[in-house]
């Protein structure tokens, strides 16, 4: 019997190589492919960006297109240096922020019909009506 070993990353190029064609023949857009080679695997210790500007948008948030996994950008615009998610970038609550004309300095349930509280992602929620959940611990 012969054993062979697996080799992760010649799996891993050969899996993206695959990736990558399957995009091209059905047309889709394939913007990020390109930067989907990893050369060293792993995720980065570099801090994601937010907001960042990618597909003439800004993202508060680590983000999905044209990637089956959510990723962030290590740039304010989008420049091809990105590193996949982890459960420690969700975006930061900005405070103080406004909401209504009032001022907070905590998570908020003010305005959230699922009682739940929630915080701005940026100084003025009105304006940029940019929010996420807080953690059921901030009520």
């Amino acid at each position: 019997m012969v054993h062979t070993s697996c080799k992760p990353l010649e799996v891993m190029r050969h899996l993206v190589g695959r990736v990558a064609l399957a995009v091209y023949i059905c047309g889709l857009n394939a913007d990020l492919i390109a930067h989907l080679h990893h050369r060293v695997p792993g995720i980065s210790p570099r801090p994601c960006i937010f907001p960042f500007i990618y597909a003439d948008a800004y993202h508060y948030n680590c983000i999905s297109i044209h990637s089956d996994f959510a990723w962030c950008s290590f740039d304010v615009n989008f420049q091809g240096r990105w590193r996949y998610c982890t459960a420690a970038d969700p975006p930061k609550c900005t405070f103080p922020f406004y909401f209504k004309g009032q001022e907070f300095h905590s998570c908020t349930k003010k305005g959230y019909v699922l009682d739940r509280s929630w915080c701005s992602l940026t100084d003025d929620y009105g304006k940029d009506k940019k929010w996420k959940q807080c953690s059921p611990l901030n009520t």
